[in-house]
């Protein structure tokens, strides 16, 4: 069994709206290949996707949201936040005492008691991927996009 990584976000947050990535790569050190970028999907799809692969192989799946910058002060304003989040992270680790604060260690390393018992999430199908798909391509485009085409033998509805 693999590993999954994601954003714990809360319940309003918008970032939850954003098309997601998923990153797989090796969960250890012995193995090395360059990780696979996968998406964008929905959050939703990319959280049961990368579950069901990281489920039956040793692989390290990194869910993540993707900031669509429209411009290049866009891209250098995310920049300057993610160092400066870096920054704030570093001189507080700096600052911790010596022994450090356990709390904090046991809260992540226990899990709450919805995640011990939430059920896997089912992958979801060619279909419902493609539907995700249109739906991100509205958001970004402000354009109704069509359904995807038939394939030749596929009758109408």
């Amino acid at each position: 069994m693999g590993a999954l990584v994601t954003l714990d976000l809360p319940d309003d947050s918008p970032m939850l709206d954003l098309p997601w990535i998923i990153t797989f790569g090796p969960l250890g050190d012995e193995d090395e290949w360059e990780p696979v970028v996968c998406g964008p999907y929905e959050r939703g799809h990319a959280l049961a996707l990368a579950e069901a692969v990281v489920a039956d192989e040793e692989l390290m799946a990194v869910v993540e949201p993707l900031l669509p910058a429209a411009s290049v002060e866009a891209v250098r304003a995310e920049i300057a936040t993610a160092r400066t989040l870096a920054e704030e992270e570093a001189s507080g680790a700096e600052e911790a005492d010596l022994y450090g604060d356990y709390t904090d260690v046991l809260a992540e390393e226990e899990p709450a008691e919805e995640e011990r018992q939430a059920r896997p999430l089912t992958a979801p199908t060619e279909q419902e991927l493609r539907a995700g798909f249109n739906r991100i391509a509205e958001m970004l485009t402000g354009k109704e996009t069509p359904p995807p085409s038939r394939g030749p033998s596929e009758p109408p509805d």
